[in-house]
Parts: C-alpha cells; structure tokens; sequence
C-alpha cells in the first residue's frame, strides 16, 4: 500500500498537461474541486468523469499509476459509505441492525461522497505525478502573491508546501524500507486492522528519527547556500501563460458552468 502513494513525485512526460503553466493546473483543480462538492447533478459527475479521463490521457501517463493512489484512501470511502448507511434516515428501509436502520437514501448518498473523494484523490494526483514541486512552489507563490500586502509570508508558505511534498516520497520509501527490514527479522504484518496497526508501531520512532536527520540536513544545505528566503529572489524559470493555459482555464470554466446550470435545472424540476 506504501508503493501505492505517488503524491510528491513527479514523473516526466512530454505532454500537452505537463507542458501546461503550473498555474493553470492550480487553478482548475481548485475550480473542479468546489464544483464536485457544490453540484449533485448526476448529468454533470457523468461530464467530469470523461473530463478527468481525456486529461489523464492527454498526460501521457498510465490510467492505472494515477488510480491506485485512491487505495490508500480506501478505508475512509467505506467509512463515510458506512456512516451514511447507517445514519441517514430517509428513504426505503433496506434492513436493520439492532436500533440501526439502512436506507437506499444513505447508501446512495454514501456512494456519492466517497465518489467525490476519489474524484478529489485522482484530480490532485494528477496534478502532482505532472508538475514538478518547483514549478507547484513558484505557482502557489505567484498566485497568493497579493496576500504580501497584507503580511502573509507568501513565499515562506510555498517553500514550506514544496518541501512537505519532496519529503513525502522519501518518507513512503524510508517506511517500506523499515518495513522490510522488520520482515527479514520475522516481524509479521498480517492480520487484521487491530493487528496491522500494533506490528506497525514500532516503525514510527526510527521513521520520526529518519525525519527528524533528513530536516536537519536540508535546514543546513540551506544557510550553507545562503537561504534568505523571499529577499529579491529570482526564479530560474519564469512563467507565462500561453495559448494552451487560456483554452484549458475555458475548458474548466465551461464545464463548471454547464455542472452548475444542470444541477439548477435538476432541482427546480
């Protein structure tokens, strides 16, 4: 399952979503975020879904490398699954359990947000495995550039979210390789949830360790470049948005406005 999270890593392709500016990409999934959460329209999930599909293959990369990052997410789907079945009270009785009762509303509605997260967790996903963490850094810093004015460490912010995100990879990999180690001397990670999380708890402190080396490390790396933060800092790279970004940002826009214009219609039906 550690193999499973790609978040943080970028893999290089030559496609029209990673030739996109990092900006554009913030942008639209901040847009097709909201939009998954605010409209219900079963018409517009439909469109999102072929949405998402055709910019997965315009990446260039495999279905299956951006998909697999929900199975972590997992138990959370079945979670919210369950507590909607369970606690919503509308709807046909499917059977109950002691004082408990299971409708066809909650189970519906279950379905429907643990459809929104794996909509969530495949968009950022995507996001990540086509934009490198520098370019993610300058797009946070360039977009919540305005907020300077009003004593936000802006640049501070971004670098902050650009390093947590390098750091995720190397952490998955220092916990599978922790993982092995305890297995070649007989630890056994089978079992059951209970079970898997008491064998996995002797994994933390050598893990927090590892964290604590590798901050270290990069916090001196820094002063030894001279880091000064913000301080006219000048970006090898400087971004620019062209045609593609003005035609994907339409995209986006246009299909957010036709998800919400047939979840208006659907509800005054």
């Amino acid at each position: 399952m550690l193999k499973d999270v790609t978040i943080g890593q970028y893999v290089a392709r030559d496609s029209l979503i990673h030739r996109l500016d990092p900006r554009t990409k913030l942008i639209s999934l901040s847009v097709l975020v909201v939009a998954v959460f605010v409209a219900d329209a079963l018409s517009f999930h439909l469109i999102l879904v072929v949405y998402i599909g055709i910019a997965v293959l315009l990446s260039k990369l495999p279905v299956l490398l951006v998909l697999k990052n929900i199975r972590p997410f997992l138990w959370l789907m079945v979670l919210t699954l369950g507590l909607h079945g369970l606690f919503t009270t509308e709807g046909t009785l499917i059977f109950s359990i002691a004082w408990l009762n299971v409708t066809s509303e909650g189970l519906t509605r279950g379905l429907f947000f643990s459809y929104r997260l794996a909509v969530l967790i495949s968009s950022t996903a995507l996001l990540m495995l086509t934009t490198s963490p520098m370019d993610l850094i300058d797009a946070l810093e360039h977009l919540l550039r305005p907020l300077r004015k009003v004593g936000v460490p802006v640049h501070e912010l971004a670098m902050m979210t650009g390093i947590a995100l390098r750091f995720i990879p190397a952490l998955v990999d220092e916990a599978d390789r922790l993982r092995k180690a305890q297995l070649a001397r007989g630890a056994d990670f089978g079992g059951g949830i209970v079970r898997k999380t008491r064998n996995l708890l002797p994994l933390v402190v050598p893990l927090f360790l590892s964290s604590f080396r590798r901050a270290d490390r990069l916090a001196v790396a820094m002063e030894a470049r001279c880091y000064r933060g913000g301080e006219e800092r000048t970006n090898f790279r400087e971004l620019g948005f062209r045609r593609a970004d003005g035609l994907a940002l339409a995209v986006v826009f246009l299909v957010t406005l036709v998800g919400l214009l047939l979840n208006t219609l659907e509800l005054t039906v």
